[in-house]
C-alpha cells in the first residue's frame, strides 16, 4: 500500500487552516446568494401578481433571451458563459413557479430526449405533462391545459419530423421559441456484451441515426421499432437478449447496463425542437421568423417567391417541403428567415412574398436558440 512521505506531513496542517478560511468564506457567499435568490423570488411574485390582473402570460420568452444574454456579455470568468447561462436558466425556473408554475407539454414517456429538451430549455421547476404523441401536444396547448408545448421539428442527419410540420400547418398556434438539443445514444441491456444481443429496440428515428453502427457492430441483431426510446429501455429491461438505443437517462432509470456509448453515425446529432404557445413574441435583437406559404401551379412561382426575400435581402436560412393534406400533388414550403417580422426589411419582404403566393401564413417570430455543443 502505498504511503505519504513522513516529510509531506507538516504540510497538511497550514494547507487545512488555508482551506478552512476559504470555506468559510464560501459559506458567507452561500449565504448571501440565498438571501439574494429569496429577494429576487419576492420581486417575481410581485410581477406575478400584477401579470395575473393584467391577464399577461408568465413566460415571456424575450425577456428570458435578453436577460441570459446580458448575463453572458458582463460575466468576467472564471465561470464560463455556458456554465453561468444554465445556472440562470434554474433560477429562472424556480422564480417563474413562484409567479405562477408553467405547464409545458411535450412528446413523452420521460427519459427520452423530448424529455431533456424540456428541462434544457424551461428548467427543472416547470410541470412536465408527457404526450403520446405530436397532435396531443398541440391539442394540449389549444385546450388551454398547457401554456406552452415543445415538439422536434428536424434533425441534423435525418431531417424534418414531418407530423410536426402537419400540425403548423393547421394550427392556430405559434412558434414562440427553439431549443437544440445534442443527441447522443447509448446501447442498453441487461446483458453483459454484444454477443448476447439479438434484439435491439428503438424509436424509428434513433435507429435510422445509428444504422451504420447497427449494422457494423450487431449484423446478427433483430431491429424492433418501438413508440419512444423510453418504451424501448422498458422493453430492454423486461426482454432477456435485448438492447435498446436512447438517451444515458433512460438506461439509469430501467438499471440497465451501457454496452457502448455515442453510437450515432454521425458525431454532430442534434435534433431542433420548437417552442409553441398562443403569444406573440416581441423582439429581442436575437430573431427568427418561421413561415409556410402555398405558391400558384405555375412555371417560376417559388422562384418567384424567394425572389422577394432576396430582393429585401432577408436571409433564408432554411426551406422544406410537404404535402398538403387538403390538396393532392401541391406542396406547402416552410422556410426560415433571419430577423423578426417586425423588422422592416422582414415586414417588407413578407408582404411583397403574401402578392406572389396563394396563401402564407406567419407561424411566428421568436428568440434564436443557442447551439448546444
Amino acid at each position: 500500500m502505498n504511503t505519504v512521505p513522513s516529510q509531506a506531513l507538516p504540510e497538511a496542517g497550514p494547507a487545512n487552516e488555508a482551506i478552512g478560511a476559504l470555506r468559510s468564506e464560501i459559506d458567507q457567499v452561500d449565504r448571501e446568494l440565498m438571501n439574494l435568490l429569496n429577494k429576487r423570488a419576492r420581486l417575481a411574485m410581485d410581477i406575478g401578481r400584477l401579470k395575473q390582473a393584467a391577464g399577461l402570460p408568465v413566460f415571456v420568452p424575450e425577456r428570458e433571451c435578453e436577460l441570459l444574454e446580458r448575463l453572458a456579455e458582463g460575466n468576467h470568468g472564471p465561470l464560463p458563459d455556458r456554465y453561468l447561462v444554465n445556472v440562470f436558466r434554474e433560477v429562472i425556473s424556480a422564480c417563474r413557479s413562484v409567479q405562477q408554475p408553467l405547464r409545458v407539454a411535450f412528446l413523452g414517456p420521460e427519459f427520452t430526449f423530448s424529455h431533456q429538451a424540456a428541462v434544457q430549455h424551461f428548467g427543472t421547476s416547470c410541470r412536465l405533462t408527457p404526450q403520446s404523441g405530436i397532435a396531443e401536444v398541440f391539442r394540449e396547448v389549444e385546450g388551454g391545459r398547457c401554456q406552452v408545448g415543445l415538439v422536434p421539428v428536424e434533425n441534423s442527419g435525418e431531417g424534418a419530423v414531418g407530423a410536426s410540420l402537419d400540425q403548423l400547418m393547421t394550427t392556430r398556434l405559434k412558434v414562440c421559441g427553439e431549443v437544440y438539443t445534442p443527441i447522443s445514444h447509448v446501447l442498453m441491456s441487461n446483458e453483459e456484451d454484444l454477443d448476447a444481443i439479438t434484439t435491439v429496440y428503438s424509436h424509428p428515428q434513433a435507429l435510422a441515426q445509428c444504422r451504420e453502427w447497427l449494422s457494423r457492430n450487431l449484423p446478427q441483431a433483430r431491429v424492433a421499432e418501438a413508440s419512444s426510446t423510453a418504451a424501448a429501455a422498458r422493453q430492454a429491461a423486461e426482454t432477456p437478449g435485448a438492447a435498446a438505443i436512447g438517451a444515458v437517462a433512460a438506461a439509469s432509470h430501467h438499471c440497465l447496463k451501457v454496452l457502448a456509448e455515442g453510437i450515432q453515425d454521425y458525431s454532430y446529432n442534434t435534433t431542433r425542437f420548437l417552442v409553441i404557445g398562443t403569444q406573440d413574441v416581441p423582439p429581442c435583437g436575437q430573431d427568427k421568423t418561421s413561415i409556410v406559404f402555398l405558391t400558384a401551379h405555375r412555371p417560376g412561382s417559388l422562384y418567384q417567391a424567394l425572389g422577394e426575400l432576396a430582393e429585401m435581402g432577408v436571409n433564408m436560412s432554411r426551406i422544406e417541403s410537404r404535402p398538403t393534406k387538403d390538396r393532392p400533388w401541391e406542396y406547402a414550403f416552410f422556410v426560415d428567415l433571419q430577423g423578426h417580422r417586425k423588422d422592416p426589411n422582414v415586414a417588407k419582404a413578407l408582404a411583397a412574398l403574401e402578392s406572389q403566393v396563394e396563401r402564407v401564413n406567419i407561424l411566428g417570430s421568436f428568440p434564436v436558440g443557442e447551439m448546444q455543443s
